[in-house]
Order: C-alpha cells, then structure tokens, then sequence
C-alpha cells in the first residue's frame, strides 16, 4: 500500500479544530476554554515546526503564561485585539501585528481576548527535542518526552 501523500493547499478554516482542547492537566486544561486550535503544520505533514490556526472566544486565554527552553515561537494577528501579557506586562496588539518569543529567555508569555469580538491568529513554533516549560504564574512544568508533553508540579511529582 503506498503511503498516503499529505494535501497541497487547503483553505485553513476547513481544518477541523483539535478534539482536546489543551494538553494540560486538570485543573489548567479547563482554563482553556473557549480557544480553538486548527494544526495547520500537521496537514502538510510538517515534522520540524507546527503551525496552528488559533481562535480565542471573549474572555478566553492562548495558553497558561509559559516561556521554552528550546523552542522559539512566534504569532500574527488576523483579526481582532488581544492583550500579550509578558514579564515586561500587557501590550495591546491588532490585526497585522506581530510578536515573537525567542527560546531560552525566560520570558513568559500567553494571549489573552479581553475584547467582545473573537480573536484569530497563527501561531509558529519549532519543534526541538528536548525542550521544556516553565510556567511562573503556575504550579506546572513541561518537559517534551518521546515527543509528547509531560506535565509535573514545580516539585517535580508528576500530574
């Protein structure tokens, strides 16, 4: 049987949204309401670097405020006004802007739809072995093991 060839184009909005939500452990996956993910990357049969069609729904976050160790990753707005909530505090952005967050600095960061209006924006980030992490708002860690994500307590017990 010949292995089956990933698509060529695709319109991004007929991706169907990942089924769970959040990769988390409860009580932080159920803090992810309202944000949908399309894997844009996985379509193509991207194996170096994800690419993800985002949507945040009112009031809904991209993820709990984290920084990598290895991984660098990097977002542009389509539509809408989030807030981006760095260690240096809240910038406002819009439609066209772009921000990026470069691995190893430590600097944490998360998006958050403070606005009435959805958000949409594509997220980029590589996918190098070995990365982890931190999340300083949370009692959480993340380390990429076997290349899934495996989540413990900042005392090192697992979830």
């Amino acid at each position: 049987m010949k292995d089956e060839q990933p698509v060529t184009a695709l319109h991004a909005m007929d991706v169907p949204p990942r089924t769970t939500p959040s990769n988390y452990p409860q009580p932080y996956a159920s803090k992810m309401q309202g944000r949908i993910k399309r894997a844009l990357g996985d379509m193509f049969g991207l194996t170096n670097f994800g690419v993800n069609l985002t949507t945040l729904a009112p009031g809904a976050v991209s993820a709990l405020r984290h920084a990598h160790t290895k991984q660098d990753e990097w977002i542009y707005v389509i539509s809408g006004n989030p807030s981006l909530l760095t260690d240096q505090g809240r910038t406002s952005l819009q439609a066209g802007m772009c921000a990026g967050f470069k691995a190893g600095t430590g600097n944490a960061h998360c998006l958050m739809n403070d606005t009435d209006e959805e958000v949409v924006y594509l997220e980029v980030g590589d996918r190098t072995p070995g990365d982890e992490a931190v999340y300083p708002d949370d009692d959480i860690a993340a380390r990429m093991v076997d290349g899934k994500w495996k989540f413990f307590r900042k005392d090192g017990t697992a979830y």
